[in-house]
């Protein structure tokens, strides 16, 4: 438990856009991303486990929903945040 605070922390402090920034939508979006890597490599090893693909849906969703909104309002960011992430080629 205590890499995956630490993994968090360095999370925020690669996204985040000003000193006491935790919940920008960039911060947001790559913590999404650490979670989606993490359980996809869970779902590698267990196929049939169910309630964590939904779970992963869940999340992949939520964090397409903030991407939308990134590119909508700061397409700048938008770029930056898909470039840092290595989302979309």
């Amino acid at each position: 438990m205590e890499h995956a605070v630490v993994s968090k922390q360095e999370t925020v402090e690669k996204f985040r856009t000003h000193e006491s920034d935790t919940g920008s939508s960039e911060v947001q979006i790559a913590l999404l991303t650490d979670r989606i890597k993490r359980l996809t490599e869970h779902l590698k090893v267990h196929k049939k486990d169910h309630t964590t693909r939904r779970g992963l849906m869940i999340l992949v969703g939520r964090r397409s929903k903030l991407l939308k909104y990134l590119a909508r309002e700061e397409t700048a960011r938008y770029k930056n945040v898909i470039e840092r992430l290595g989302l979309r080629k």
